[in-house]
C-alpha cells in the first residue's frame, strides 16, 4: 500500500484532483486536520475540563507543584490532622450569566465547593469565599447572590467563615467572578479516591444528565424550549451520607461538572488505570436536555451538570448502593450504568443502543464555554 505522498494505485482526493480526474487546476483534499495540541497561549478551551485543560495542568502545574496529594487527581486533597481525616478543596466561578434557571453564581460556588468535598468522602463544614467584582456591578445583584449563599450554605450544612473581596475595573470583570475553598471531615476508613477503583467494580449514575449545561446555555443565548430545563444544582452529601450509613464500601465518587459524564469516566479510568465500560442505554437523558441537543448539535454525555454523580462500588454491593442513593431526593434516579474491568488502561467504551461499541475520549476543546 503506498503511504500517503507515494504513488500508487490508490491515489489521494488531492492528487486525484491534481492527475486530471477531478476539476482542472483545483487544489482540493477530503484530509480532515487534527485539532491543534499545544498552544502557545491560554485559550477558552483550556477551561473546558477536555483534553486541552489536562494537558495545561500536567504541563504546568502538576510540573510544578507535584506532591503526593496533587499527584492523586482528585477532586480535592486528603489530609492529615493528627488522628483525624479531613479534605479540603478549592474552586472557581465564572459562569455567564451570572443567573439562569434552577441556580446562580452564588448557589453553585456553595454547591459546587462543598459536592467536591463529599466527592472524597467527606462532609463539608466550612468554606471560604473571595469575591472580584466589576466596577458598576448593581449592589442589588450582589446582595441577590449573597443571600442566595446564604440559604444554599444551610441547605448544605456549611458555614462560610472567612472570605476576601477585590473590584477590578470596569469591562474586566464580567461582573463577579467567585472563589470558594472548603474544608470537610472524613468519619469512615475508606480511601475514597481513584486508586481504589477495582476491576468489578459496578459503575452508578445518580440521575438524568446535562441539565445544568442546557439550562445555561439557554439563559445566555435567549433561547426557549417548549419544557425548558433547570438546573441540577444541589448538594450531593446527603446522597453520599445514605451509602455510608447503609454500610456501602465506596471506592470512588466524582461529580459530573464541566465535560460531563464522558470526561468524568475518562479522568477515573486514567488515573485508576483500569478500563471502564457502560450502556448507553442505561444512561437518562430528559427529553427537553436531548431535544436541545439535537438542536445545538452537542452529545449530552459531555454537557455539564451540577447535581450529579458516578459511584464506584463492589459489584457485590452494588444494587445496595443504588437503594441507598435513591432514599436521598437528589439521587432518586440513580441506577447501575457500567462496571470497571482490567484494562485496556485508560479506556472507556460505550456500548451503543444498537449494540455496537464506540470508545469515548475526552473532548479537545469546549462545547459550552463559560457554565461553571
Amino acid at each position: 500500500m503506498a503511504r500517503k505522498g507515494e504513488e500508487g494505485n490508490n491515489p489521494s482526493p488531492r492528487a486525484a484532483m491534481k492527475n486530471g480526474e477531478g476539476d482542472e487546476g483545483v487544489d482540493f483534499s477530503l484530509e480532515c486536520p487534527l485539532p491543534a495540541s499545544s498552544y502557545p497561549v491560554v485559550t477558552v478551551g483550556h477551561g473546558g475540563g477536555g483534553k486541552l485543560m489536562h494537558d495545561l495542568i500536567e504541563r504546568i502545574f502538576l510540573k510544578a507543584f507535584s506532591n503526593q496529594a496533587l499527584d492523586a487527581g482528585h477532586d480535592g486533597a486528603e489530609l492529615a490532622l493528627g488522628h483525624r481525616r479531613a479534605a479540603f478543596t478549592t474552586d472557581s466561578y465564572v459562569v455567564r450569566p451570572l443567573f439562569f434557571p434552577g441556580g446562580d453564581i452564588g448557589k453553585l460556588a456553595v454547591f459546587g465547593t462543598s459536592n467536591d468535598l463529599a466527592m472524597c468522602g467527606a462532609r463539608p463544614l466550612h468554606l471560604s469565599a473571595a469575591f472580584i467584582l466589576e466596577e458598576g456591578l448593581p449592589l442589588e445583584t450582589l446582595e441577590r447572590v449573597a443571600r442566595s449563599m446564604a440559604a444554599a450554605a444551610r441547605e448544605a450544612g456549611v458555614r462560610i467563615v472567612t472570605g476576601d473581596t477585590k473590584v477590578v475595573e470596569r469591562g474586566r470583570g464580567d461582573g463577579m467572578f467567585i472563589t470558594t475553598a472548603g474544608v470537610g471531615e472524613i468519619e469512615h476508613d475508606f480511601t475514597v479516591a481513584p486508586a481504589s477503583v477495582a476491576p468489578g467494580d459496578a459503575i452508578i449514575l445518580s440521575g438524568d444528565i446535562g441539565r445544568h449545561g442546557i439550562a445555561v446555555m439557554s439563559a445566555r443565548e435567549g433561547l426557549s424550549f417548549e419544557n425548558p430545563p433547570e438546573s441540577d444544582c444541589a448538594p450531593l452529601w446527603p446522597a453520599v451520607e445514605e451509602m455510608l450509613k447503609a454500610g456501602v464500601e465506596i471506592h470512588c465518587l466524582r461529580d459530573l461538572t464541566r465535560g460531563g459524564l464522558a470526561t468524568s469516566l475518562v479522568e477515573i479510568a486514567r488515573s485508576s488505570r483500569k478500563g471502564v465500560l457502560f450502556e448507553e442505554s442505561a444512561v437518562p437523558v430528559s427529553d427537553s436536555v436531548r431535544g436541545a441537543c439535537e438542536i445545538l448539535g452537542l452529545d449530552p454525555l459531555f454537557v455539564a451538570n451540577e447535581g450529579r454523580l458516578v459511584a464506584f462500588v463492589p459489584a457485590a454491593s452494588a444494587e445496595k448502593a443504588v437503594a441507598a442513593l435513591r432514599a436521598s431526593p437528589v439521587a432518586e434516579g440513580a441506577r447501575i450504568i457500567g462496571a470497571v474491568e482490567a484494562g485496556p488502561a485508560g479506556s472507556v467504551t460505550m456500548k451503543s443502543r444498537i449494540g455496537g461499541s464506540r470508545v469515548v475520549d475526552m473532548l479537545s476543546g469546549e462545547q459550552l464555554p463559560r457554565i461553571c
